[in-house]
């Protein structure tokens, strides 16, 4: 039987820009991982999971329609990853084989809870990895992302793919996003097998070293958001707000570079004061693009890591979900997360996990 792990993550620095060709953000992989096994069947195959047996549906109303979105759903991750591995294979000469598929995943509690941790990315990275091991195929670090990648974009439809880089290398990383309209006229034109070889316009995936009085903490306010959905919202305001738009895009970028020679420089100082940069950026996008990235708990979670010496934002697509905090070593967590609590926000025990695999 072949056994394989996939970690969550969580976003620094450089939301929603990010999902601009070219545009950076800063990504960190977690110890809470997506588990796939893979064992060889003869007559039939199965996808088994425990999580997913009644997975939930989400729909929205446009008008008197109701509208399921699907990009929630880690039953359409899976297949996706699926076909693109098989797809790999066979352009290989591999030939095709029954196998029963079992998912095991951490990054929701056992209680239902989804902390936003990039389950969808995780699975599918773990599913590709998986298969890529049962058919024995020759897949680098840099073929893993991109078969994971165009699995995952053609569900999803938009987002940067940052997650499924900070899946599959590890640590913390700087992630530029490649160019996703190439992409999909790039899958008319090349076989998979050319096109994890090609350089992908503008991907650029850096390790970075964190420093060592960096202590990260994070916290879960209680309420998932939909990235998809926060990220359409944003895509739709573009061409409406465009000169405000653009200088969202300027800033973001001038102040992750900052942050990015902060993880060169060693200096906590120079990071933290990036993330406090970024965040006030991100709350300018809010505001012209009519979106709720602080809910209150999230500006509680803020305030309180602040009051610590810390400095927090959002993680990711806000609207909910979890706030990140750059703490000195020096401060016990331990003071943080009582007062967390005593607001009722959920303290998250999680460390970076670095893939060395």
């Amino acid at each position: 039987m072949i056994k394989v792990k996939a970690p969550g993550k969580l976003y620094l620095a450089g939301e929603y820009a990010v999902v601009e060709t070219g545009y950076p953000a800063i990504l960190v992989a977690l110890n809470q991982f997506v588990h796939v096994s893979v064992e060889e069947s003869h007559d039939y195959g199965s996808i088994i999971s425990r999580q997913y047996q009644e997975e939930s549906l989400y729909w929205k109303r446009h008008g008197n329609q109701m509208v399921f979105d699907n990009r929630d759903n880690p039953f359409h991750y899976i297949l996706s990853g699926i076909k693109i591995t098989e797809q790999y294979a066979q352009s290989l000469g591999k030939k095709m084989r029954c196998y029963h598929l079992k998912i095991d995943s951490e990054l929701d509690s056992p209680d239902g809870k989804k902390y936003g941790l990039g389950s969808s990315a995780a699975v599918t990275v773990a599913t590709v990895k998986a298969l890529c091991t049962f058919y024995n195929l020759p897949v680098s670090k840099d073929k893993l992302f991109k078969l994971a990648a165009i699995a995952h974009f053609e569900v999803q439809g938009n987002g940067s793919l940052g997650d499924i880089a900070a899946s599959v290398y590890g640590g913390y990383i700087a992630y530029h996003s490649f160019d996703r309209e190439w992409l999909k006229l790039a899958r008319n034109e090349y076989t998979l097998n050319e096109l994890v070889q090609l350089e992908w316009p503008q991907l650029k995936i850096e390790a970075l070293n964190p420093p060592i009085d960096l202590n990260l903490l994070i916290g879960w306010t209680g309420s998932p958001a939909s990235t998809s959905q926060l990220v359409d919202v944003v895509g739709l305001k573009k061409a409406e707000k465009k000169a405000k738009y653009d200088q969202f895009l300027t800033n973001s970028k001038t102040c992750l570079h900052r942050i990015i020679d902060g993880f060169r420089n060693g200096s906590l100082t120079q990071i933290q004061r990036g993330l406090q940069q970024n965040r006030q950026i991100l709350n300018e996008m809010a505001k012209f693009s009519n979106l709720e990235l602080e809910t209150p708990k999230l500006h509680r979670l803020i305030e309180i890591a602040e009051s610590f010496g810390g400095v927090a934002k959002s993680s990711g697509a806000g609207g909910g979900d979890c706030g990140i905090v750059a703490l000195d070593k020096k401060t016990d967590p331990l003071e943080v997360y009582t007062a967390w609590q005593s607001e009722g926000i959920e303290p998250l025990n999680l460390k970076v996990h670095d893939v060395i695999d």
